[in-house]
């Protein structure tokens, strides 16, 4: 496993960028959260609550994971994400991607990264290795020796065909002990004809009743990619909420 985190020393009587947004002092970023879809999930405010993000593959489960991740540094929060099958270098640069589309035409790139690089530790793990014990040994050691608390985890890449019900209890329980909000994403087959009775596809269909939140992306005829969400904060919901990943940007904006 292997492990990073751009963590900067702050000088004594400054506050860490973290800080000075739990403070109200959000340089300028309060718009970037009102005009965030991904807001409409809760995003950084709701803990022990799971949510899963699944799509074929390459579709975008990734950009909206990362959007998760960003709109809860940007209310205060610190972020693990966990990359299963990806290496530290590819994962930041996604970060460093999207940013640089938020902040374009304004003077907050820099500053938004610096914002991103304290606030969230990036974790890989080949796809073997990945399991509850060594990410609870590994989130434990941050905490004890306060190196890194954090209040929200993003996994992508984890191994849904693989997993039965007692591991993604497992991993709820873990999760729930730790406070932390959590997203995974999950890749789905367009040959596999199995859905749960919400309409979750298999891999997660017979596990779906652990997630709180539920996100579906399908292709549409206009290039755009919809948002389909089975469920949000617990509730099911049955309407189409007008959310739309842009394939030029992967940015979720609203239809």
């Amino acid at each position: 496993m292997e492990a990073a985190t751009d963590v900067k020393q702050v000088k004594p009587g400054q506050y860490t960028p973290c800080e000075q947004l739990q403070r109200g002092n959000n340089m300028g970023y309060k718009h970037l959260v009102n005009q965030n879809p991904v807001q409409m999930f809760n995003t950084g405010s709701e803990k022990n609550q799971l949510g899963l993000v699944m799509a074929r593959a390459g579709l975008g489960k990734t950009a909206i994971l990362v959007q998760i991740a960003l709109n809860s540094i940007l209310q205060g929060n610190k972020v693990i994400h966990v990359s299963i099958g990806e290496s530290i270098e590819k994962t930041r640069l996604r970060y460093e991607d999207i940013i640089q589309v938020i902040t374009e035409g304004q003077d907050t790139t820099s500053e938004l990264l610096d914002l991103v690089n304290q606030n969230r530790m990036i974790m890989t793990f080949k796809e073997s290795a990945f399991s509850r014990p060594r990410l609870e040994e590994r989130l434990n050691d941050l905490v004890l020796q306060n190196i890194f608390k954090p209040n929200c985890l993003v996994v992508d890449g984890f191994d849904f065909v693989n997993a039965d019900r007692s591991i993604i209890e497992d991993m709820k329980e873990f999760t729930e002990q730790m406070s932390l909000q959590s997203w995974f994403s999950a890749i789905s087959h367009r040959d596999d004809d199995r859905f749960s009775p919400t309409g979750v596809p298999a891999p997660c269909h017979e596990i779906d009743d652990f997630f709180d939140s539920i996100i579906l992306l399908k292709p549409e005829s206009d290039a755009t990619i919809q948002l389909e969400v089975i469920r949000n904060s617990g509730e099911e919901v049955d309407y189409d909420m007008d959310l739309r990943l842009d394939p030029t940007t992967m940015l979720v904006i609203k239809a």
